[in-house]
């Protein structure tokens, strides 16, 4: 069995779980989500915790039981306190404002950018530089984070662009002559 697999997650207070055959259902104070299960793979839960084993002992079973276990690990935390990503937009004029659901964009183009946010996805600018996302599922919130971030990837030389707030960007050194 995977070393990952075999740590129990551990079930806040408010936070409910459904097992049926092929899918895990989590609900909880900040929305619900679900995850379909392999054959290969049981989930139990014991008390106020889940545990996820393998049935087989065959590589992918193990493989897929570490990964279930993560997945479903996240979708606990995300259900009962949420998951942030926080974004800085670097460079003379760069701008973000969130209006609703969308975010309006002004990163040096000659046009504005808004992007829409999806589902269970929230945004916050609390300053015209920084992005704040929230929401449930970690790989949404990620992947708005990273889809934000290819409008205006950071460039080596300055460092201009939208990055991740902990990122740091190398910045290389110019030509000389």
């Amino acid at each position: 069995m995977s070393r990952v697999a075999k740590n129990p997650i551990a079930i806040p207070e408010k936070v409910e779980v459904v097992i049926s055959a092929s899918e895990v259902s989590i609900s909880g104070p900040l929305g619900k989500l679900s995850q379909a299960l392999v054959a290969e793979i049981s989930v139990a839960r014991e008390g106020e915790e889940l545990l996820v084993k393998a049935i087989k002992e065959t590589q992918h079973a193990r493989a897929m039981s570490g990964t279930t276990r993560a997945l479903l690990a996240n979708m606990v935390q995300g259900v009962s306190t949420g998951f942030t990503r926080k974004l800085s937009l670097i460079g003379v004029g760069y701008k973000a404002n969130a209006q609703g659901s969308n975010l309006n964009l002004e990163l040096g183009y000659s046009h504005p950018i808004s992007h829409k946010m999806p589902e269970g996805v929230t945004v916050q600018t609390p300053t015209p530089t920084e992005v704040i996302l929230t929401g449930a599922n970690k790989q949404v919130v990620g992947q708005v984070a990273a889809q934000i971030r290819a409008y205006r990837a950071p460039e080596p030389y300055k460092g201009k662009g939208v990055r991740y707030s902990d990122e740091v960007v190398v910045i290389k050194e110019t030509k000389k002559k």
